[in-house]
């Protein structure tokens, strides 16, 4: 069987096809149909069932560039794609763009799903904000862009990162160099996120000073973390103890976001305890939003998703 779709502008198929017909690719792949092109339409060709999938999929965007949508980058697209099906695939095109900050090559930065969404405009409004949710869904990558615009607007004077050194099945102690060279790999993907959304040599310049500070959860103790925007990563590694401590190192026109995986804990125990109990006693807690991700919300390759929902099915005993 065979459809016909019109293409009314150069624009439209600049936009649907994207770099290199990269996005009609995709849709073969993932539709199982093949599309040529032929002037002004496409040809879909494939089982009935399949051709009729892909033609709403298609249709759907073509009528949102119709109505406004200018750009589609590949991650919006492998997302849209991937949940098409759901209510959140077809409001990923319906949202109002959401800048919160952009990379250092210029590239805008913003909530790409719902669940995203609700998570930025809860660090803008709460003081005291748990992201927690499978890897993928951006929960630290938006809080550290989340910081980074509060600094450039200075609405805080620091930036603070932390996370647990907790050893994944490792010992720090094969680990070369000092205690130092020993921690900085636990903290690699915070320095990541930051030279991704600021220029080396400015970061370099604001670590020096103290403006930027990654450091072990353990250094937050015994502090009060006055005018700064905190980022506590992979909070499922917290101890009860580690949890209280942090939350109560916040001092006066500070902001704190947690970011973990309840699924993911590196534990001896293999239990997120502190997280755990963070959401147990503070779920009533005027002032502080939990905001909860799922694999719906997940903004990587598209076979993440799959995994995380493959993962979810199973037992929790025979959870890794």
């Amino acid at each position: 069987m065979n459809k016909i779709i019109k293409i009314e502008s150069n624009s439209e198929a600049r936009i649907l096809f994207g770099a290199h017909d990269a996005n009609v690719r995709t849709i073969e792949k993932a539709y199982k149909v093949k599309i040529t092109v032929r002037a002004e339409h496409l040809k879909l060709s494939g089982t009935t069932s399949n051709i009729k999938k892909a033609g709403e999929l298609i249709e759907f965007i073509l009528s949102s560039i119709r109505s406004g949508q200018s750009d589609l980058g590949s991650t919006d697209f492998a997302y849209l794609v991937a949940n098409f099906k759901k209510p959140q695939g077809r409001q990923s095109l319906d949202m109002p763009e959401q800048q919160v900050t952009h990379t250092s090559s210029g590239k805008q930065i913003g909530p790409k799903t719902k669940g995203q969404r609700e998570y930025v405009e809860a660090i803008r409004e709460f003081d005291i904000v748990f992201g927690i949710g499978p890897a993928g869904t951006g929960k630290t990558y938006l809080a550290m862009a989340n910081a980074v615009e509060a600094l450039k607007k200075q609405e805080v004077r620091r930036i603070i990162l932390t996370r647990p050194a907790v050893e994944a099945g490792e010992s720090l102690g094969f680990l070369p160099g000092d205690l130092h060279a020993k921690i900085s790999p636990y903290l690699r993907p915070l320095y990541d996120a930051l030279y991704d959304m600021m220029e080396a040599e400015r970061i370099e310049k604001y670590i020096e000073t103290g403006i930027i500070e990654v450091a072990p959860l353990a250094y937050m103790r015994g502090r009060t973390l006055n005018d700064a925007f905190i980022v506590l990563d992979e909070a499922q590694n917290c101890t009860a103890e580690q949890m209280k401590m942090f939350l109560t190192r916040l001092g006066f026109d500070s902001k704190a976001v947690i970011t973990g995986d309840m699924t993911q804990s590196d534990l001896p125990d293999g239990k997120p305890l502190g997280l755990m109990q963070a959401q147990e006693i503070l779920k009533e807690i005027e002032g502080i939003k939990f905001i909860y991700f799922t694999g719906s919300d997940v903004v990587r390759h598209a076979l993440v998703q799959r995994i995380i929902e493959a993962y979810s099915k199973i037992s929790p005993a025979r959870q890794p």
